[in-house]
């Protein structure tokens, strides 16, 4: 696969959006179900501004949507393939390329 410069700026942009423990945590708990604003900063320990900001960086690649339900914001995961990703990166971190340790799945591997 040859990508353009485009491409691959686009790529980082979204891979700098979740170089934050606190924006990864966000996914994480956003991939078990829609969670409200304030839920994600208690969750986090920080305020509600603080975590707005953390998830405006995360909706502006594209990864959160928000709904407004009355006087609530919900956050909810626009892209749950996001976790194939983490599952990847966790592979790596336990010593083995190729495989995701939560699922115990084996991908292939390309040359």
């Amino acid at each position: 696969m040859v990508s353009t410069r485009s491409a691959l700026e686009s790529r980082a942009r979204v891979i700098k959006a979740l170089a934050h423990p606190t924006r990864l945590m966000v996914v994480e708990e956003l991939h078990r179900g829609k969670r409200s604003v304030g839920d994600l900063a208690a969750k986090a320990g920080c305020d509600i501004s603080t975590m707005s900001r953390h998830l405006a960086v995360l909706r502006n690649c594209g990864i959160v949507a928000v709904e407004k339900s009355a006087s609530t914001v919900l956050c909810r995961l626009a892209t749950p393939c996001i976790m194939d990703f983490f599952c990847c990166i966790d592979g790596v971190l336990a010593g083995n390329p190729g495989s995701c340790p939560a699922t115990g799945h084996e991908r292939g591997r390309r040359a």
